[in-house]
């Protein structure tokens, strides 16, 4: 309770929006955690001493009706467990997530464009708001990249290790002679940051471009040069946005991302030491994929750092992929692989 008492107990930090708006997710986090615990423990008291009683009386039923109950508790406390990883700095924050089409032209950029749509239908299923703010579309089809921003309570958390290379095999609908192909996408996922976390960003190191937004959105994004690209000069970092009507908004907008990206930044050079984090970075690249959807000429879906398999690709490209991110998360943590969740029928 320490640690829930000083947050109640720091009202210096109550007085910004931004830190109460944080500060008050915390608590419930903590307050969450607090109860769920103290229930598990009352649960399982009760239900060894149900065990006792059935065993006293010779009452078999009541026996396996115990049973039944510590396996519901053995899974309840095994969702505890997972969710208790997501204690990262930023694991509570809303995040952004982008998606870059590779190598392969409008193959790789209709694989992109079911990716997008792979994690706005995750967002959806979990009651997260997803936002599309940046897309640029394919010549013929899909898209060669897009910018989501996911809000809800540790979305960046449960999405941080999905930055990397996703590869596809199918057989091609833009082939007329229906050859198989495979494609390449990148993921790269960073967390929201709040005026809170202080990024100081020089005018000097950013070069700013204004561009006509591309893609739906009625004539007014077709007329002006109302989106912006941002790059920063000492990383190499670009971020652009196109979402809003107005220039100033989509500077803002990619202000704060290019923010993001730089806390990212520094977020994995805190986390070096962790062989986990340098292994799971190193991963991210074009020749190394950390995940492949096989749509022929069988079926599944195999993340290659942690052995998940998904029989049913149909389903995780409808966003069905909590498997896959609670694997991922417990690796990073353990440095194993994913335990006894190594394969599940989606």
């Amino acid at each position: 309770m320490d640690e829930l008492d000083s947050l109640t107990e720091r009202t210096d930090l109550w007085d910004n929006p931004a830190n109460a708006q944080n500060l008050m997710r915390e608590r419930t986090r903590l307050e969450e955690n607090i109860s769920g615990y103290k229930s598990l423990e009352i649960d399982l008291a009760d239900t060894l001493e149900l065990i006792q009683l059935g065993d006293d009386e010779g009452d078999n039923e009541i026996v396996r009706e115990a049973e039944t109950a510590l396996e519901t508790l053995r899974e309840e406390t095994k969702r505890r467990q997972l969710l208790s990883l997501l204690s990262g700095e930023a694991d509570g924050n809303d995040t952004y997530l982008e998606v870059h089409s590779g190598a392969g032209g409008t193959e790789s950029q209709d694989w992109s464009l079911m990716l997008l749509r792979m994690y706005m239908r995750w967002g959806e299923r979990r009651g997260y708001k997803v936002e599309l703010i940046q897309e640029s579309p394919g010549e013929e089809a899909g898209i060669k990249s897009a910018t989501l921003v996911i809000k809800g309570a540790d979305a960046y958390g449960w999405l941080k290790t999905e930055s990397g290379v996703h590869r596809l095999v199918r057989i091609s609908p833009f082939d007329s002679n229906a050859r198989r192909h495979t494609s390449f996408a990148s993921i790269w996922v960073y967390p929201v940051v709040d005026d809170t976390i202080e990024i100081e960003i020089l005018d000097k190191d950013v070069r700013v471009d204004t561009y006509r937004a591309s893609g739906a959105g009625g004539q007014h994004v077709n007329k002006t040069d109302s989106a912006v690209r941002m790059t920063h000069i000492p990383t190499g970092i670009v971020v652009q946005c196109q979402s809003q009507r107005s220039q100033h908004k989509n500077r803002a907008e990619a202000q704060s991302m290019l923010k993001a990206r730089l806390y990212e930044l520094e977020l994995q050079k805190r986390e070096e030491g962790l062989q986990a984090e340098e292994d799971a970075k190193r991963e991210i690249g074009w020749g190394h994929q950390i995940r492949s959807y096989v749509l022929q000429p069988y079926q599944m879906v195999k993340d290659l750092r942690t052995g998940v398999e998904v029989s049913n690709p149909q389903a995780v490209l409808d966003g069905d992929i909590d498997g896959f991110l609670s694997a991922a998360l417990a690796a990073r943590i353990d440095g194993g692989a994913g335990g006894d969740v190594d394969r599940f029928d989606g």
